[in-house]
């Protein structure tokens, strides 16, 4: 009997996320008294083109894939561009109220950066035939992601915004490589893991019932550790130092079973956090901030006051897209994102976002089990949890939960790196996920250990 694909599930699910961007362009266009311009019309058509031409690679190129995770994916790029479209509409008719000079709007941008992504996604989906094969260069990935980590420090292609050294600059171009770090790391830490993790997992000494691993174990987590510390104390990045400490303790214990890992995960994480609070300004700062933002509001606090002040406006139900204020809070296309949705999509609305971002993640991770290599498995799951830290973090720092840390929102924010990063792990999550639903495919059974672990996970 033949197995179904599922690409026209895909293909469903794919026209139906496109209505929903479409509607919203119009209640954009019909909320704020703009009409729809005809470029506008050309950009909506060729996001359709983009994501019909995915569709067709992953069609031809990756045929029992899952069906779910291109439509999600292009979902939230989609609300993406509508939200940065009305935030677009914002500015330029405060603009004309002032008399100045309407900026550049940014959604078009935004478009092409989602042109190049789409183009890598391709491009990963053609030259990466199967996942295992990344295997090979474990190492050569992991010096591939320190480097791009350091990137940014080097005297003349670094650059610093906000206060944080994330970026590198070419002549016009600039794009931040902890984006694409990140998803070398991914694939080194799952390389490295699957090589060492029986000597990880081995315990000899308990104390009060928590293992305690060999002195020599203890080296993988305290260079994860004082990396993520360096790129706190040198970039002023607590976003992507965070992202990369937790990312690697998570896959450290999927990969060994070992709850102590997340212990001694955690103590590491104290630790940094109390020291980083007392010594580095930056952090302080943050956390100053997080505890009591209303005590700043005229200056540092502005920021996640106004957020906070667009979620209440919002309310339940929203204020309407296209009804809100969102430009108010300083960086709304950016970092701040999420507050725009919440004022103008209300609770439901914002709830519905994250609950398409709890699919993408669940999807993830049952790639992640159905996969039959350790290395696929691994991978699939150290690419779900990066995605799901980054909105875990940037949706705390927002609501204030935790403190502010600058991670982008994947898919909706405006910013090309960001963009192009996630839709390249949603084409490597296609890529194993083919392997691991092809009838025909025959690999070596999973280990029952690890398959409880992620299984809990």
């Amino acid at each position: 009997m033949r197995q179904s694909n599922r690409r026209g599930t895909e293909l469903m699910l794919l026209v139906f996320a496109l209505v929903l961007v479409v509607l919203g362009m119009l209640q954009v266009g019909w909320a704020t008294g703009t009409a729809i311009p005809t470029r506008l019309w050309v950009t909506m058509a060729l996001l359709a083109a983009l994501a019909a031409g995915m569709h067709m690679v992953v069609r031809l190129r990756a045929t029992y894939a899952d069906p779910i995770l291109l439509p999600a994916a292009t979902l939230l790029t989609g609300l993406g561009l509508v939200m940065i479209y009305r935030i677009d509409v914002a500015n330029a008719q405060r603009a004309v109220h002032n008399n100045i000079t309407p900026p550049t709007p940014d959604v078009y941008a935004q478009l092409t950066w989602f042109a190049i992504a789409a183009v890598l996604f391709v491009a990963v989906l053609i030259l990466v035939r199967d996942h295992r094969r990344l295997q090979r260069y474990t190492f050569t990935f992991g010096l591939i992601g320190i480097v791009l980590l350091i990137l940014p420090l080097a005297p003349v292609l670094g650059h610093t915004i906000n206060g944080a050294r994330l970026w590198v600059r070419l002549a016009v171009f600039s794009f931040q490589p902890g984006e694409l770090a990140k998803i070398a790391l991914t694939i080194f830490f799952a390389g490295y893991l699957v090589l060492k993790r029986d000597s990880l997992a081995l315990v000899r000494t308990r104390v009060a019932g928590v293992g305690v691993p060999r002195v020599k174990d203890l080296g993988p987590i305290l260079i994860a550790w004082l990396i993520s510390l360096g790129v706190l104390v040198f970039q002023n990045d607590l976003g992507t130092s965070l992202l990369f400490f937790a990312l690697f303790v998570s896959m450290l214990y999927i990969a060994t079973g070992r709850r102590s890992w997340l212990i001694w995960g955690a103590v590491l994480f104290a630790v940094g956090s109390l020291a980083s609070w007392a010594l580095i300004p930056h952090v302080h700062e943050r956390v100053t901030i997080w505890l009591n933002p209303f005590g700043y509001a005229a200056d540092s606090g502005y920021q996640i006051v106004q957020s906070l002040y667009g979620f209440a406006n919002g309310g339940l139900l929203g204020a309407g897209l296209g009804q809100g204020f969102p430009t108010l809070v300083p960086f709304a296309n950016t970092d701040f994102i999420t507050a725009a949705f919440g004022e103008e999509l209300g609770l439901i609305g914002l709830m519905a976002m994250l609950m398409v971002y709890a699919i993408i993640v669940e999807r993830g991770m049952r790639i992640s089990v159905s996969v039959k290599d350790s290395f696929g498995q691994l991978l699939a799951a150290g690419l779900s949890i990066s995605v799901a830290i980054q909105v875990f973090v940037i949706i705390g720092g927002v609501t204030r939960l935790i403190p502010l840390t600058g991670l982008t929102t994947p898919f909706l924010s405006y910013g090309g790196s960001s963009l192009v990063a996630n839709w390249i792990i949603i084409a490597l999550l296609l890529r194993i996920s083919d392997r691991a639903r092809r009838p025909d495919t025959q690999a070596p059974a999973m280990d029952d250990a690890m398959t409880q672990v992620v299984r809990r996970v």
